[in-house]
């Protein structure tokens, strides 16, 4: 007896000890292919694999698309064209500065349907900081690994007299230059899909660790032995080598929008001589370091998977667009005016899908980052005149508003100093003020708006109703930052009184938002399950809970808490119905409405995904709870078909995040987060002050998602709303969980969240 307990008391002491001694490792759950299993008709997320550096300026994928095909990698294709480097935001904004890297054996084939090789996800192993993927047609593995600017291949090639490796510059004009010499190879690809100066270039560099047996270039569809140089339509490049079985090859590259000498500095700077191993253990503790600052636990596997795997998506967008010179000074091409310049730009995001969510998150986890983020859009205003709404990498003429001021408002708000927010101010001021180069770029119909409050529905201004009320919430992140900088008096006035332009548009016949007629009349044909129209992917139901700054405006127009109830009710209870004739087919995002089996809530589009969160505002909280708790459960998965709808560079992803710790910033540029209820039993979230914030919800489980208290630092909180400036101060969160809904807590008015009606 003696013996076994000893032997039991060893065995329970190296299992404590091997607990205790376990590394969080949260990169681990994350799957990069959660939503790629996505066509053009139905989106899962729409998006690819990004095997990169958080934030960092170049993104590798394996390719399955065709070269220019925006769905880049879909996870129901067989075979791979080649590994890509790409700055893809999305597969509707599609790409800039492309090129892959491609190996083969035996039968010296480049042209891409050619080389293309079977594959299977059994043989492919998909990390943010690894990817490896066996090629079966050649007997290759291909493993991958990133820096910011560089990546590092490593090729096992089978015994083969000519194994070699096709390098694709794309077509639209491309260069490509062989120095056997040096084992490199240089060249440029000018490939995009707009938003970039006719001097653009992608200028790329590849070094070799075994020199070539053969050298070739092609141009268009011509393969030209010997010729080391190449300058076409279609450019590319194949080295080739004899490999013996299980040989290794290893290829570093880079790229710069600068240079070819700055693409040969970024290689030397990010990658030197590291081995592939070192590279991928850097990249893997970078991920950890940038995850690890929200650690959650008491949930299930596939909660961790699905939680990481959304955290890992708001780090990749927007993409550094900058670079350090020799000097070691922070340097940019530029997008707007084609030059290179000092200081910090970022590119890739729409911010009217982003400013939701995506920045909110930014502001509380990585500060420092949108600070950088900041200072970019202070040169994109200087180089450009105007702020991006979309940049990719420059403007792009999609999507309706001017949220660059809830970008930039809720940034300063929420406590980023020590840049310009003057001039920041001044493009806020120029953008609400003035029509841009194209339609998304300031205030499409911004006379109409600042003589009549709206943007009418009869003067051929397409989404005019949503333009309204975004400009609106627009003129009140304005308003919010005018005062925080002291400016005139009679500037601060006129953006109070704009941001109550919300009101012109609400159609007291529907009670709901709907366009309005230049004299005054709103459309005698109106129907609020019209995608389009008047608005902007969506319907009426689904744009009319659009005043973020003042819902108890909304309620008082609505006809009070109970009308406004029943209405937030109805958006769940109603059948998918709609009309698509604005259209003339069926968009992807009315689909994805539709076969969700929850009405005409439409979470995979931006519109109304903080819908949710607005019963706090009249008094039946425990909805918000109920529905988030739904969303995050049926929605969610850390699958290929893991979104119900677009991704969008972080803005998915960050509702759930937010809603999974049990907050939401319903309305950014306030101070306020709007509670819902965790999905975990801990959350701990790493500050960059120092400070953490704990949030205990031991009672969590799958029946118990309704809160019956909320203490704050072991007092009771009846409050709907936790405030920024707090949670900084380092804060814990006790949620007491039960399966019945609490009917008393948060019910009266003191408990509501900020409503511009209610704060004066």
């Amino acid at each position: 007896m003696k013996i076994k307990s000893l032997i039991f008391s060893l065995i329970l002491f190296c299992v404590l000890a091997n607990a205790q001694t376990k590394v969080f490792d949260p990169v681990e759950y994350v799957n990069p292919l959660m939503g790629t299993q996505s066509v053009h008709s139905l989106s899962n997320g729409n998006t690819y694999p990004a095997i990169a550096r958080p934030w960092g300026m170049n993104f590798w994928t394996p390719q399955t698309g065709k070269m220019g095909d925006g769905w880049i990698y879909t996870y129901t294709a067989e075979k791979i064209r080649g590994f890509k480097q790409t700055h893809q935001p999305s597969p509707w904004m599609n790409d800039y500065g492309q090129f892959s890297i491609m190996p083969v054996t035996g039968k010296l084939v480049f042209k891409e349907e050619d080389r293309a090789s079977w594959f299977s996800h059994k043989s492919e192993t998909v990390k943010p900081y690894y990817y490896s993927v066996y090629l079966a047609d050649y007997d290759v593995t291909t493993e991958l690994t990133t820096t910011e600017r560089a990546a590092h291949f490593q090729f096992t090639f089978p015994e083969n007299k000519q194994s070699a490796i096709v390098i694709d510059a794309f077509d639209k004009g491309s260069y490509v230059k062989i120095i056997p010499s040096e084992n490199k190879i240089i060249g440029y690809t000018t490939r995009n899909s707009g938003g970039v100066p006719n001097n653009f270039k992608n200028y790329f560099v590849l070094l070799f660790d075994k020199s070539f047996s053969l050298n070739y270039t092609w141009k268009d569809t011509v393969l030209e032995k010997d010729k080391l140089e190449n300058l076409a339509n279609h450019a590319g490049a194949v080295v080739s080598f004899k490999t013996k079985k299980g040989e290794k090859i290893n290829v570093r590259v880079a790229s710069s929008f600068i240079s070819i000498e700055q693409a040969e500095l970024n290689l030397k700077t990010e990658l030197g001589n590291a081995s592939f191993e070192k590279t991928v253990a850097e990249s893997k503790e970078e991920w950890n370091k940038v995850l690890g600052k929200v650690k959650v636990e008491g949930g299930s596997d596939e909660q961790f998977k699905t939680f990481y795997s959304c955290l890992y998506r708001t780090a990749c967008f927007p993409q550094k667009h900058y670079e350090i010179d020799a000097a070691g000074k922070i340097i940019h091409y530029s997008p707007y005016n084609g030059k290179v310049l000092p200081g910090y730009m970022y590119a890739g995001t729409g911010f009217w899908d982003t400013f939701r969510a995506l920045y909110p998150l930014l502001n509380l986890v990585y500060p420092s980052i949108n600070k950088e983020m900041q200072e970019g859009l202070i040169n994109d205003y200087k180089e450009g005149g105007f702020l991006p709404e979309w940049s990719s990498p420059g403007f792009r003429n999609v999507m309706v508003g001017n949220n660059s001021a809830s970008v930039v408002s809720d940034a300063y708000m929420k406590g980023l100093r020590d840049y310009d927010i003057n001039t920041l101010y001044e493009a806020l001021l120029h953008g609400a003020n003035n029509e841009g180069p194209m339609d998304a770029v300031g205030r499409k119909g911004v006379a109409y708006y600042n003589t009549l409050g709206y943007v009418p529905y009869d003067v051929k201004i397409n989404e005019n109703a949503a333009r309204t009320l975004e400009y609106a919430y627009d003129d009140f992140a304005i308003w919010k930052l005018a005062k925080a900088l002291n400016r005139p008096k009679e500037e601060i006035n006129l953006f109070e009184k704009r941001m109550m332009n919300y009101k012109n548009v609400f159609n007291p016949s529907f009670k709901l938002m709907s366009g309005r007629n230049k004299e005054g009349s709103f459309p005698a044909n109106f129907n609020p399950f019209k995608w389009g129209d008047a608005f902007t992917e969506g319907n009426s139901w689904h744009y009319s809970w659009s005043v973020f700054h003042d819902v108890q405006g909304l309620v008082d127009l609505m006809g009070g808490e109970k009308t406004f109830t029943t209405k937030l009710d109805a958006v769940f209870s109603m059948p998918p119905v709609f009309d698509e004739s604005y259209y003339g087919s069926v968009i992807h995002e009315i689909r994805e409405m539709q076969i969700m089996n929850m009405g005409q809530y439409a979470h995979g589009n931006q519109p109304i995904q903080h819908m949710i969160y607005l019963y706090n505002y009249a008094g039946q909280p425990w909805k918000t709870q109920y529905w988030s708790r739904e969303v995050m459960n049926r929605l969610y998965k850390s699958t290929a078909d893991g979104y119900c709808g677009d991704e969008d560079n972080g803005q998915t992803s960050a509702w759930y995040v937010f809603s999974a710790m049990g907050f939401y910033p319903v309305c950014p540029a306030t101070e306020e987060y709007v509670l819902g209820a965790p999905l975990f039993k801990k959350v701990t979230l790493q500050l960059e002050n120092g400070k953490e914030v704990i949030i205990n919800a031991p009672g969590n489980s799958e029946d118990n998602k309704y809160v019956q208290e909320l203490k704050w630092n072991n007092e009771t909180y009846s409050k709907n709303y936790i405030n920024h400036f707090d949670l900084l101060k380092g804060t814990v969160l006790d949620f007491d969980m039960n399966d019945t809904p609490n009917n008393k807590r948060g019910t009266s008015a003191s408990s509501y969240p900020y409503s511009y009606s209610t704060s004066k």
